[in-house]
């Protein structure tokens, strides 16, 4: 991830552009996609921005355009040094003069860097927010024009999120030092309460939100109860996804380094990744997935932030993940190319335990501790649930899906059911006795006849609902009540303690006007069908040649290029120019993806393929 930078001085400046003439001619798009264009006005016009977007949805646009349309150099502040230069590589190939700072430049490729930027040689400068936060680095920046401020992965902020930055913290010193240099903050998942972390911690009370719908329709969405997961997961890769780019997830570095060697001897290009690998081997794990066909990473939460890799087939995760956010985080790093792609998730008894554990024992504050169960509860409630997973995964970010998606296990092969009408009254009768003024325990408690303490204290052993369910075990109840809360009739109220408090929806429960299935047991595993998420349209065998020909040259520029293949076409852009056969310079910068710089750099070589294979 060493290898030195081009000189900025080498490329020509788009500046003095519109965004759309940027948009058409560097990175080769004829429109914006769904909000783009509002918040890239926005940003241009000089206002501070908050921007929900998912993986594969487009975000960085949000923030070049601006930063080439305005005058200046824009910063980005991102919080992974390895994906910086692959970052860079790709804005270099569509003609943008950008470079990075960090700690993998020698001291003279450093100071080249500083040298242009204080020439006004360059377009976007990428920094980690360690570096930005020295005062030599906030010194140079005084000393240029700048156009904006990014702040990618911008959920590092905030300790209720997944990925929490101490050094996130201190960026509201923009605010502070830059007061009419336009901010950006961007994320890929964030709930209400880190949003609202976010806008505070930042000073990005003026910002305009712009928040995009969380859903993801190519992801299919599979959980399944741990039943000999390595065969599971083993099933799962070669009926679906063999010869596929994928991301294996564990929580411990043992189990990460174990699941990899496995996947080896059974035939698997198969690459560990975590914290405590070396650096120089973690860099070059990530560079051969990055740039190689058919690597699986098997990797814990440190792998996967930012990566831009469009085509990775499938995410499995081994163990539970803590939180709905980091669920969705770690999934969405699939497909973001917009084709089919899977995520696989197989959980047990051990992992909530164990997570529990981890959750009880948090440095963090009792409130803390208290959030911590609750996500993890909520995650719970997703494993179980047996309606549309999509739809409980939107509605966890306060969005709502009118129909069931179609493409998750619970709507392709609905699990076996149960009559819970009967149990979900009671136990949402005991939550409305208490007065929905207390936590999950004190309420199963109950409802089971404990002569515990607190009962006894509260007097609730004389209510109409003490000892109804003592017919059901505490894990019962709570599996009950995960699915109550996951599917909206039930919330947690987090700024009372946990407490339990019903929602509108119940009420046609609690009147007997609506019945209620609920979920017997986790669907156990079952074998992926062949192909399930095979890129979006499979190629037709008459055209397979001109295919493995158009892939094969896009191969041989990356490797000479030292980037990976995605940074000189995407896929789609190559299957467009499967379907069209442009034969000239003019129609080839009518695909989608073709742009001024990249029509001039690999124009000629895929050309040449083309004419080869004329219609």
């Amino acid at each position: 991830m060493n290898s030195p930078q081009p000189n900025p001085l080498q490329l020509n400046s788009p500046h003095s552009n519109s965004p759309q003439s940027i948009l058409e001619h560097t990175f080769g798009y004829t429109h914006f996609r769904g909000s783009q264009q509002e918040i890239i006005d926005t940003v241009v016009g000089g206002d501070d921005a908050l921007v929900l977007m998912p993986t594969g949805g487009g975000k960085s646009l949000c923030y070049q355009i601006p930063a080439l349309a305005r005058e200046g150099c824009g910063v980005v502040i991102s919080p992974l040094i390895a994906l910086m230069q692959d970052q860079v590589e790709a804005l270099r190939a569509a003609g943008v003069r950008a470079a990075f700072l960090n700690s993998s430049l020698p001291p003279e490729q450093a100071q080249q860097i500083e040298q242009a930027l204080l020439g006004e040689q360059l377009d976007l400068l990428y920094l980690a927010p360690e570096r930005l936060l020295q005062p030599r680095t906030l010194d140079l920046l005084h000393r240029v024009p700048l156009s904006l401020f990014a702040i990618d992965e911008a959920h590092c902020v905030s300790q209720w999120g997944h990925d929490f930055r101490a050094d996130y913290l201190h960026l509201n010193c923009l605010h502070e030092q830059f007061p009419s240099v336009p901010r950006i903050a961007l994320t890929a998942t964030a709930d209400r309460r880190t949003r609202a972390e976010i806008t505070q911690r930042l000073d990005l009370s003026e910002a305009r939100h712009f928040v995009s719908s969380f859903d993801r329709p190519n992801i299919r969405y599979r959980i399944a109860q741990k039943d000999n997961p390595r065969r599971q997961l083993l099933d799962f890769i070669r009926n679906g996804h063999q010869d596929h780019s994928g991301i294996v997830y564990c929580l411990s570095r043992n189990k990460v380094e174990s699941t990899a060697d496995w996947l080896c001897q059974q035939g698997f290009n198969a690459l560990p990744y975590h914290a405590g690998l070396p650096a120089d081997l973690r860099a070059e794990h990530q560079r051969r997935f990055l740039r190689e066909d058919g690597v699986i990473v098997v990797a814990t939460i440190a792998f996967g932030m930012g990566i831009d890799k469009p085509d990775v087939r499938f995410v499995a995760h081994l163990d539970l993940p803590k939180s709905i956010e980091a669920y969705y985080q770690e999934t969405g790093r699939a497909g973001r190319d917009g084709d089919p792609a899977t995520a696989l998730l197989l959980y047990g008894l051990e992992d909530v335990v164990k997570l529990g554990q981890m959750a009880a024992n948090s440095e963090g504050s009792e409130e803390h501790r208290r959030q911590e169960r609750s996500r993890l509860n909520a995650m719970l409630g997703l494993c179980e649930i047996t309606s549309c997973r999509r739809q409980a995964l939107l509605r966890y970010f306060a969005e709502e899906l009118p129909e069931a998606c179609g493409n998750c296990d619970t709507c392709l092969e609905p699990p076996q059911t149960w009559d819970g009408t009967e149990a979900t009254a009671k136990l949402l009768s005991c939550v409305y006795r208490t007065g929905q003024r207390f936590g999950a325990s004190h309420v199963i408690d109950v409802l089971r006849g404990s002569r515990s303490e607190k009962v006894l204290k509260f007097g609730h052993d004389q209510l109409s609902t003490y000892g109804i369910g003592a017919d059901r075990s505490t894990a019962e109840w709570r599996g009950i009540l995960r699915q109550l809360v996951v599917r909206g009739y039930l919330e947690v109220n987090s700024e009372a303690f946990g407490a339990l408090q019903l929602t509108e929806a119940c009420r046609p429960l609690l009147r007997g006007e609506e019945q209620i299935e609920l979920r017997k047991l986790p669907a156990p595993a079952r074998r992926a069908e062949s192909g399930a998420s095979r890129a979006a349209a499979d190629i037709a065998p008459e055209h397979a040649p001109l295919w493995e020909a158009l892939r094969a040259c896009r191969k041989q520029l990356a490797d000479e290029k030292g980037v990976p293949p995605y940074v000189v076409f995407h896929d789609a852009t190559l299957r467009e120019m499967l379907a069209a056969r442009p034969q000239t310079e003019e129609a080839l910068l009518s695909i989608s993806g073709v742009g001024d710089s990249k029509l001039q750099r690999f124009g000629d070589a895929f050309l040449a393929v083309l004419r080869d294979f004329p219609h």
